[in-house]
């Protein structure tokens, strides 16, 4: 049976900010904190919104906003009927690897600076996976390959740049380590986006794709003879090697900015937002 939270207390005490914390986020941190100090688990249910109300002395309008932060979350799941009430998940990296992403969209990234700590993480993680990948594993692997040698034209091109990109995220899966797997995926997703924001199958590099399917061929090999130094070395190799093609694919786009009059339709997905009056015209 799952007690209620350990306190009734919840503190407004925080460093200096910009913004004071609405009731509904504290409660939501509150809860949070109570999770973690009674290990609760995937499946345990939180008291009922009446219980919580009495609790926190709150109306119920701002426990379910609290409820409400902790379902957008990924940490609990609300459900409706007679056995309803929030229940709690097991978040994925999905939504925090989302608002990483957003942050860090706001901040200038480039494929270099994704490099820099690509090409370290991904060599350990290729290496912490030697012996743990299950005959089930490596077929998979070896599918998503095939699938990339069946790409063709510019949107096939675009997909065997995910597909690339999901040969890697198949690997992070297997990873004992739950933060270098989270890291791993995350500067993934970071390519992924860039691939879409940027267009960084346009134009078509065929030694790109050939140099990707070498070196995941000799990794599932490496793999299937269980040698850890020797996927270290081509997976330090590849990454190596995917920097220089990312980088001359954004000196390549950079330099047709300078003769392309018309830079977001050749290059982004134009948003239908703008066709809206900008809020910073002038009257």
């Amino acid at each position: 049976m799952t007690q209620a939270p350990v306190s009734k207390t919840v503190s407004t005490a925080s460093p200096a900010v910009k913004r004071r914390p609405k009731l509904a986020e504290l409660i939501s941190d509150d809860i949070k904190r109570w999770i973690a100090v009674e290990s609760l688990g995937q499946g345990d249910r939180l008291p009922n919104e009446k219980a919580l109300m009495e609790l926190y002395g709150s109306a119920k309008g701002t426990v379910r906003e609290a409820l409400k932060i902790l379902e957008v979350e990924g940490l609990i799941t609300l459900k409706t009927g007679p056995k309803g009430g929030a229940v709690i998940n097991q978040p994925g990296m999905e939504p925090a690897s989302r608002m990483l992403r957003n942050f860090l969209h706001f901040q200038q990234l480039d494929g270099r600076q994704v490099y820099q700590l690509r090409k370290l993480l991904e060599v350990e993680l290729a290496a912490s996976v030697v012996g743990r990948l299950t005959e089930t594993d490596l077929q998979q692997l070896e599918a998503n390959m095939a699938a990339c040698a069946c790409c063709g034209g510019e949107e096939d091109h675009r997909h065997q740049r995910f597909l690339e990109l999901e040969f890697h995220q198949l690997l992070a899966k297997a990873c004992p380590n739950p933060l270098l797997a989270f890291m791993c995926q995350f500067l993934n997703d970071m390519l992924r986006d860039l691939v879409v924001i940027k267009k960084a199958y346009v134009p078509e590099r065929k030694q790109f794709d050939h140099a990707n399917q070498d070196y995941h061929r000799q990794l599932v090999e490496a793999y299937r003879m269980e040698d850890s130094l020797r996927v270290r070395h081509i997976m330090a190799e590849h990454m190596a090697d995917a920097e220089s093609h990312m980088s001359a694919l954004e000196a390549e786009m950079a330099a047709q900015m300078l003769i392309s009059g018309d830079l977001l339709y050749t290059y982004h997905h134009r948003s239908k937002l703008h066709d809206l009056p900008s809020a910073n015209a002038a009257p």
